[in-house]
């Protein structure tokens, strides 16, 4: 099987309920303007996994599992701590716009969400195995746009229906327990 559909079914499937796709869903709620996230979604997916193919050889052979592990906790306890942040945001959202944008929002806020993230490991690690840059990059974007883009759509569609607050603190919580079972199936 190709790389590009390898790499798309995998992270497709790995997306599914994974704190970036959460994100992508607070994202709808709090703009409300699906467009430029998907955009920002993709350039920053791109970005991050391009990164993450470049170095995907390296990697797997560098870094230790146990300090990968290290790197995916502290990822899973930086976003609870994070996503706590938009209930001051909400207050300011104009400033933020007006700051970065939506789409730069998207971008910025996407991007470090997905770092040490699954799905960025599995990019590191489909490049190492398959030495197929592009096709590796190509099918782990499309799989995350797969998974991303319902969310922001329907993250859109029902934004007046969603309590912002006890999402934004459901996603902390979800974060902070994924962070401590990572420390404790070490």
């Amino acid at each position: 099987m190709s790389p590009f559909l390898v790499s798309t079914g995998v992270v497709a499937l790995a997306e599914i309920g994974d704190k970036t796709q959460l994100l992508s869903l607070v994202l709808a709620a709090r703009f409300r303007k699906p467009v430029p996230i998907i955009l920002g979604i993709f350039a920053s997916t791109l970005l991050n996994h391009a990164g993450a193919g470049a170095v995907g050889q390296w990697l797997a052979t560098a870094i230790s599992p146990q300090i990968m592990r290290w790197a995916i906790v502290a990822s899973f306890l930086s976003m609870a701590i994070w996503i706590l942040v938009p209930d001051k945001l909400d207050e300011d959202e104009s400033a933020t716009r007006r700051h970065w944008g939506v789409f730069g929002t998207t971008v910025v806020t996407f991007f470090l969400a997905e770092m040490g993230d699954k799905t960025q490991i599995a990019t590191v690690m489909l490049a190492a195995r398959f030495h197929d840059f592009v096709g590796v990059v190509a099918g782990t974007t499309l799989g995350m746009m797969l998974a991303n883009v319902p969310a922001v759509l329907l993250g859109h569609k029902f934004a007046d229906r969603l309590p912002t607050r006890a999402v934004h603190a459901v996603a902390a919580v979800i974060f902070a327990v994924l962070g401590v079972l990572a420390i404790v199936q070490g």
